[in-house]
């Protein structure tokens, strides 16, 4: 993966995650095998911003059911990103 576009997918944007964003703390899904020390790096990259801590959560696929068969949403990783408190914001959403 040496594309830091394939690591980091999409951010989250959820109301927990916006409040986190006052302390410099932002989510994004990122890619199932990615470690920390990518993550880090594809995010200075991409958004040229300094990283102190990266916490990453394996979350569970949803079980749907469709009639009597019963099915699960895929696995996805979530990473949680805080910013060093010298470093800029990242805009979210700068084209809205």
């Amino acid at each position: 993966m040496n594309n830091p576009h394939d690591i980091i997918l999409k951010p989250l944007i959820t109301e927990r995650s916006m409040m986190q964003v006052e302390e410099k703390k932002y989510t994004f899904k990122v890619d199932k095998n990615a470690n920390k020390y990518q993550i880090k790096d594809a995010i200075e990259e991409i958004f040229d911003v300094e990283v102190e801590k990266v916490s990453i959560m394996n979350m569970q696929g949803k079980l749907k059911r469709m009639g009597r068969t019963q099915g699960r949403r895929a696995s996805w990783k979530k990473a949680i990103i805080k910013l060093t408190p010298g470093s800029k914001e990242i805009k979210l959403f700068e084209n809205v």
